[in-house]
């Protein structure tokens, strides 16, 4: 059986780095906090409430992917904190790698809203919000993963994502 390997994705705000971080602690594996991977100038451009375009994320899904990859040829699990809106920025994490699977993170505008206002510290500013739901591509049947309700508190959604861990 392969080592677990993970992403959880979701739209700024929706508690990615929380259930990212509790589900590598459950599973046994390394976390992997996706908005450390993002260069300075990308922080910069997200910090002044401007949308990174498809070519700002290039590199960094190639970091995160190179990430996933490693581990992968270790034969280590890893759970990696990702937005992962698109289905082509999904199709770079799991390029090259067997047994990747997808936890959404999903929540209505309004819930989210709340605990980005809530929250301290982040560069992600409110006013990109609605340019994340508009990027949001849902999983297709033919990707292996789960939608969750965010509402749901952190154990719970762990336990959705890897319960027989």
């Amino acid at each position: 059986m392969d080592a677990p390997r993970w992403v959880v994705m979701g739209v700024a705000g929706c508690g990615k780095s929380s259930v990212g971080a509790a589900l590598a602690e459950r599973l046994g594996v390394r976390y992997v906090e996706g908005d450390r991977y993002h260069s300075p100038e990308n922080v910069a451009k997200m910090s002044a409430g401007v949308p990174l375009t498809d070519g700002d994320r290039l590199h960094w899904l190639a970091s995160l992917q190179g990430e996933i990859r490693e581990a992968a040829q270790r034969g280590e699990g890893i759970v990696v904190g990702c937005s992962a809106l698109k289905r082509r920025y999904r199709d770079v994490l799991r390029e090259g790698v067997r047994g990747l699977h997808f936890a959404h993170l999903d929540g209505t505008r309004e819930l989210i809203a709340e605990r980005m206002n809530a929250r301290v510290g982040h560069y992600m500013p409110l006013s990109l919000l609605d340019s994340q739901f508009a990027a949001l591509e849902p999983l297709q049947p033919d990707e292996a993963g789960i939608v969750l309700d965010i509402r749901e508190d952190v154990p719970r959604l762990v336990s959705r994502i890897a319960p027989a861990a």
